[in-house]
């Protein structure tokens, strides 16, 4: 639909983002591991916790993923505006189907289903398959896939979509260069550069870590830097093949600075996680380790199978979320159980500023509103645009849940007060508030810290 001004939920800078209203709901993709029924997108008022929205899906073994919205902040870009789409439809990738889902949400509180491609569309425009993230662009919804056309090995990749057909353009790499695994991407907009990550095709994914490729250093451990107008591979840069699977990135939301983020899951040599920053140095792109979040030991038999060689709990860092302000970072530790937040204001030299627990392979621990041990850890992060809330889910992907969390990850989505870092004992919706299904990822009314790119400062 064209409006005649922008959305309001457009903002030139992150400044103005900041200043918005607060988001008054919550969208959360939740799946069924069993695949027998659908998954959905649960809708939760942020005022009080409860789910007031659900639509399921069609089909069954979409498993859900990565979701964004059609239209963001970068349709106020000056070289390709789009000002006036408007913020509206929810876009909506199954990991396992290769399906993507477009989601209504003007003027109703559930969702409402508009349009499906199937993978056969996606395969044969732009030969992908397992779409994982969705970014909106100044010219079109940009999707990052894991896995090639035939849906098991690679090159995975970016594949095009219109902003208001949705239909899938085709292949965004003009020369890929050597980057053959995907996962992760965003970018400088304001300098033509786009970041990608890597984890590992989907027949190294799909059922489980698999414990030989990880010990052999066949995962993920490199970035790569690209030309975003030309769309053309500039750089690679290896992190050392010890740090598997560079997963999250997040780059800096001030559009005249040239840096971020990106969380490495495990490290080979001693299961210590980390933080790395990607910066500009000597016209070279370089890395930096900036934080090392080491194992905790642990009897061996309070750990599932997986871990049990090692007498440890990894922290397993798998999301990562920058404030909209840049001056905060939040790190979540899935092992663990823990959620930590540093300064970050100066990007070279984090500082831990507080930190929260709550489940964990061996923790378990409860949350404050509910005395009872829980399994699961933070998992995928939001921030709220103002950096005054900080939401986290506790689902994985769903193979890799039944291996580190074997007796149940269970279902549940908390969120921590930024100032004080403490639990906000009134929002823990939980157990069967979400029927059975595995929650995953939250996007939050108007955008949140990980949806929006801002071309002005």
């Amino acid at each position: 639909m064209t409006l005649w001004t922008p959305d309001p939920t457009f903002y030139p800078s992150p400044r103005d983002a900041a200043e918005a209203p607060a988001e008054k709901r919550a969208y959360v993709v939740a799946f069924d591991r069993q695949a027998q029924k659908p998954d959905a997108i649960a809708v939760i008022d942020t005022d009080t916790g409860e789910v007031v929205g659900w639509t399921d899906l069609p089909n069954t073994g979409d498993e859900l993923h990565h979701f964004g919205w059609n239209a963001c902040s970068s349709a106020l870009c000056p070289y390709a505006p789009h000002p006036h789409v408007e913020r509206r439809y929810l876009v909506v990738p199954g990991i396992r189907s290769s399906r993507i889902h477009i989601y209504d949400t003007k003027d109703r509180v559930s969702p409402e289903l508009v349009k499906v491609i199937e993978p056969e569309e996606l395969a044969k425009r732009a030969g992908y398959s397992r779409p994982h993230t969705v970014h909106c662009g100044p010219e079109g919804l940009y999707v990052s896939a894991l896995g090639g056309a035939n849906g098991e090995e690679g090159p995975g990749g970016i594949a095009i979509m219109d902003h208001t057909s949705f239909d899938v353009l085709g292949r965004w790499e003009v020369d890929r260069g050597p980057q053959y695994l995907a996962y992760d991407f965003w970018w400088h907009i304001n300098y033509d550069v786009l970041v990608s990550s890597e984890w590992g095709t989907p027949s190294m994914l799909e059922d489980g870590l698999v414990g030989e490729l990880l010990l052999g250093r066949k995962y993920g451990h490199k970035l790569h830097f690209w030309d975003l107008r030309k769309r053309r591979h500039v750089q690679e840069v290896d992190l050392g093949d010890q740090y598997q699977m560079t997963l999250e990135l997040r780059p800096a939301h001030d559009p005249t600075k040239l840096y971020g983020f990106v969380g490495v899951v495990t490290s080979v040599e001693d299961l210590s996680a980390s933080v790395w920053l990607w910066f500009r140095e000597n016209d070279r792109w370089q890395v930096r380790k900036v934080i090392t979040i080491p194992a905790e030991p642990a009897d061996a038999a309070d750990l599932p199978p997986i871990l049990q060689p090692f007498g440890a709990v990894p922290p397993l860092v798998t999301d990562i979320d920058l404030s909209v302000d840049d001056q905060r970072l939040y790190v979540s530790c899935w092992g663990t159980g823990e959620l930590k937040q540093y300064d970050v204001s100066d990007p070279h030299k984090p500082v831990e500023l507080g930190s929260v627990r709550i489940g964990g392979i061996v923790g378990k621990k409860p949350h404050p509103s509910l005395d009872q041990p829980l399994s699961g850890g933070p998992q995928m992060v939001e921030v709220s645009r103002d950096g005054k809330r900080v939401y986290f889910t506790n689902s994985l992907y769903g193979a890799w849940d039944d291996q580190f969390y074997p007796e149940g990850v269970g279902a549940w989505l908390a969120r921590v007060d930024a100032d004080g870092f403490t639990f906000d004992k009134n929002f823990f919706p939980h157990g069967d508030d979400f029927r059975g299904l595995r929650p995953h990822q939250v996007r939050l009314q108007g955008g949140d810290a990980s949806s929006d790119s801002y071309c002005y400062p």
